[in-house]
């Protein structure tokens, strides 16, 4: 709020505003798609595999992401009637524990994109030896160390975010993320390429290496998205830490609410992704929503 105020001295960029509603109903959409996601793969028996639950744990940090613009929200609405000051102890917590889940929302998002993309390299050059390597049990122990990692983390830079040397690893670990999954996919379409020369003549090898790169492909459009939606937040956090006072910076900050959007955008264009490019869920939401004669 201090750096808002000061940046519309400093600037003549007019602060954006977007509406409640439209905050509301954002996270409200993004919060019920995902959960349909949930509730499929937990139906279905044929997508108990470890990729359906990477693509869940994706899911709950878009649901984390939204939940906390809602609760932000709440609290700001709250703060305006005058049922809650904005510098009492409980108030302070309660800012706190938002923070948190905002940071374990991002964490959660970047390493289950990284779980889904080595289970998508592990598919594809991997095929014969990837139900030994990637086990169902196997799957799940590291989404609990991914979880445990992130619940720890977001706890830790929340309680110390006015520490710059909290804040520095932390975004330097975004951009060092995405450049290590962007490594991953170039070597993957490299090799895949190579490989679909040498498994030409083989009908049905042929046909699994398309449904793999099909799902490398949807991978790709994942990142993409989380990108798009995330890094302009991201900046945004750079910026209020390192150069408040600049008149560019202030400029950049005054869409803040532009960019909490984006974030709540990408809960909700994650399941529409889902939905296009899986068939099985596909088929499981018309038999939630059809019910069969």
């Amino acid at each position: 709020e201090n750096i808002s105020n000061f940046s519309l001295n400093i600037t003549d960029c007019t602060q954006v505003v977007v509406p409640e509603e439209v905050f509301f109903t954002v996270a409200a959409a993004g919060i019920l798609e995902n959960l349909l996601i949930l509730i499929a793969v937990v139906r279905n028996k044929n997508l108990h595999l470890p990729m359906y639950f990477f693509i869940c744990s994706l899911a709950i940090s878009d649901m984390l992401g939204s939940l906390y613009k809602t609760l932000e929200n709440i609290f700001i609405i709250l703060c305006k009637m005058g049922y809650l000051t904005r510098h009492g102890d409980f108030e302070k917590k309660l800012d706190d524990a938002m923070d948190s889940m905002f940071i374990l929302s991002l964490l959660g998002s970047i390493f289950s994109l990284l779980a889904i993309a080595a289970d998508r390299y592990i598919t594809i050059f991997y095929a014969l030896r990837y139900h030994n390597i990637m086990t169902l049990r196997r799957a799940l122990a590291i989404l609990a160390i991914i979880w445990a990692f992130c619940a720890g983390s977001s706890v830790a830079i929340a309680l110390f975010s006015y520490e710059a040397a909290t804040v520095i690893p932390f975004t330097i670990l975004f951009p060092l993320m995405m450049f290590f999954i962007l490594c991953l996919y170039i070597h993957m379409f490299l090799l895949a390429r190579s490989h679909a020369k040498k498994i030409a003549s083989l009908p049905s090898s042929t046909v699994h290496h398309r449904t793999n790169m099909k799902g490398a492909i949807t991978l790709t459009i994942f990142l993409g998205v989380f990108l798009c939606c995330w890094a302009p937040f991201v900046l945004h956090i750079l910026l209020a830490r390192f150069c408040p006072h600049n008149p560019y910076c202030a400029c950049y900050m005054s869409i803040f609410h532009v960019n909490g959007t984006l974030i709540m955008c990408n809960a909700i264009i994650n399941p529409m992704i889902f939905a296009f490019r899986s068939p099985e869920l596909r088929s499981t939401f018309k038999k939630m929503f059809y019910c069969p004669r």
